[in-house]
């Protein structure tokens, strides 16, 4: 019981860390004795200073869960692939945090909410890993979703920042509710909503007729719910707005954190069952479109956090190849996928955030950046070529290993798709390093220092993307052990 209660014990912490955070806010801000001071900053750092405790109470969790166990009347299981999404999505929250802070200063930017819906969101997202039953999964996707919903319109002057919450509070409530209707048609095919139950029912015996054809509309349903979360194509037509619309750090949180605990809750639900082959074929093919549409959208943007978006849209194809093989090695290469992916894009966002403070909007205003701010140009240009995936970077191994899985269970079209898509892509982010070198800008800009939280945090995701070809292996060990213990 006691080792159940110290598994359990890092959400336990997050959640009354928030709590104590927003008192904190609410009770300071509204102060008259102290003059009614500005949080934003402080709640931030008590913010981060939680995730990076929530972190190492994970890691002092880690010698517990050498066998899988199941806590909370059976809703919720701890094991390696629990563990190991987790501390991702912890270090994805606290790259997050430590890039908003000059943000707040820049945009004076005073809503201590925003910080505090951030944890709550990363709160349900832990909880989301870690779910095991239906009911469970979707409550903690309803949390998640009704933070992202606030968050994405935080910034209540701005037309575009209130239109992005508002259209994403309406596809994503369109989206919980195929996602519900799912739920509730497997339920009642099945009377089952945990998973184990699930897949002994699914797995055990051929079931035909009416309750046959209910299990596959509902489990078709949660799939159209989980890509319309993850943005796959053909449910894609959201993200490019809400991503312009919104903060970029929200811009930046949205294009990681829920990517990664909704792949952890799709191979939670579909890596059993008797319904794979189809679920297989539904993945490859929007795989195929969201690869094949990032790649040719993304041509013809001219804003960089749009052109962001159809990237992010492209690498759901590509992480999606790793689903679509159904072999260990497959759900392997979607976690390296996941892991290399998320480092990229917070380095992207955060040189994003540090070109804002001089309001660039625009590819075109990228213009001579190399002779105004030659390491930032050089750290920008790391980064598009390891989108692009070219060797020997990071973006390049985990392409490698995607496509190699795809040519190990015979989807030949998949992987060409991939190699084809990939070269493609070249053009948009080489275009960007062209512009930063060799380009001309409209108007000179001279670029300030950028602050010390996002150096440290440029540094970090930089040098781990330039020298991960030189010692992979242990990424490599940890995603086959989290791949094996979904399976044990």
């Amino acid at each position: 019981m006691f080792n159940l209660f110290l598994a359990v014990f890092p959400e336990i912490f997050i959640i009354n860390a928030t709590f104590i955070l927003l008192i904190h806010g609410v009770v300071f801000s509204t102060s008259k004795k102290y003059d009614y001071p500005p949080l934003v900053s402080n709640v931030g750092w008590l913010g981060l200073l939680s995730v990076l405790i929530t972190l190492l109470l994970l890691a002092a969790g880690a010698p517990l869960l050498t066998i899988a166990h199941l806590f909370w009347n059976n809703f919720f299981r701890r094991d390696n692939f629990t563990y190991f999404c987790q501390i991702l999505l912890l270090l994805s929250t606290a790259g997050t945090i430590s890039m908003c802070f000059d943000f707040f200063e820049q945009e004076r930017f005073d809503a201590f909410e925003f910080i505090v819906l951030i944890l709550l969101s990363t709160c349900s997202m832990l909880f989301m890993i870690s779910a095991y039953d239906l009911i469970a999964m979707y409550l903690a996707i309803e949390l998640q979703s009704l933070c992202f919903y606030v968050i994405a319109a935080s910034k209540r002057k701005s037309e575009f920042s209130t239109g992005a919450g508002l259209k994403y509070l309406i596809l994503g409530a369109f989206s919980s509710g195929i996602l519900l209707f799912g739920c509730s048609m497997i339920y009642g095919s099945t009377g089952a909503t945990h998973f184990d139950q699930l897949a002994k029912i699914l797995t055990g015996y051929e079931i035909t007729g009416a309750r046959s054809s209910g299990i596959f509309m509902g489990i078709l349903f949660i799939a159209v719910g989980f890509l319309f979360k993850i943005t796959a194509v053909p449910f894609h037509m959201w993200a490019p707005d809400i991503y312009e619309g919104s903060p970029t750090p929200v811009t930046a949180f949205l294009s990681i954190a829920p990517k990664i605990s909704i792949f952890a809750n799709i191979l939670r639900v579909f890596i059993y069952g008797s319904h794979v082959a189809t679920l297989q074929q539904i993945f490859f093919f929007c795989s195929i479109a969201s690869m094949i549409l990032g790649a040719l959208a993304a041509m013809a943007q001219t804003k960089v956090k749009r052109l962001l978006a159809y990237s992010s849209i492209g690498h759901v194809g590509y992480i999606c190849i790793g689903f679509s093989c159904g072999t260990i090695e497959g759900i392997q290469s979607l976690l390296i996928g996941i892991f290399i992916y998320a480092l990229m894009t917070i380095d992207a966002f955060a040189i994003v955030l540090a070109l804002r403070q001089t309001r660039v909007k625009y590819i075109a205003d990228l213009g001579a950046l190399a002779k105004t701010n030659p390491i930032l140009a050089i750290t920008f240009s790391i980064t598009m070529f390891s989108y692009a995936g070219i060797p020997p970077l990071a973006g390049f191994c985990s392409k490698f290993y995607l496509f190699f899985a795809a040519l190990g269970c015979g989807a030949y079209f998949l992987a060409s798709v991939g190699v084809v898509t990939s070269v493609i892509g070249c053009f948009y982010y080489i275009r960007l390093v062209k512009r930063m070198f060799f380009g001309t800008p409209r108007t000179w800009i001279l670029y300030e220092p950028m602050d010390r939280n996002k150096s440290l945090l440029l540094a970090m995701t930089s040098s781990f993307i330039t020298l991960f070809f030189l010692y992979p292996s242990p990424l490599f060990s940890v995603t086959h052990q989290m791949a094996l213990s979904l399976y044990l």
